[in-house]
């Protein structure tokens, strides 16, 4: 039996989308401060590159039907 593209779509976005939650659970473990020094600036440098990366990947998403050509 072939798996449809939306079959796949689920499997792979379940399997990625906890990949990527368990790497954001690991990388809290750094705020134990007992075990790490940080500055507040490290922690806006984290967060900035984070965050823009989710931009990125949303804009795939919502941008990916609306492009439009214009002259």
């Amino acid at each position: 039996m072939t798996e449809t593209r939306q079959e796949r779509f689920k499997r792979l976005a379940i399997y990625r989308t906890n990949a990527v939650l368990e790497k954001l659970r690991i990388l809290g473990n750094l705020s134990n401060r007992s075990n790490y020094d940080y500055t507040d600036d490290d922690i806006r440098k984290v967060f900035r590159a984070v965050e823009e990366q989710l931009r990125a990947i949303k804009l795939k998403f919502t941008l990916k039907n609306k492009r439009e050509f214009r002259l």
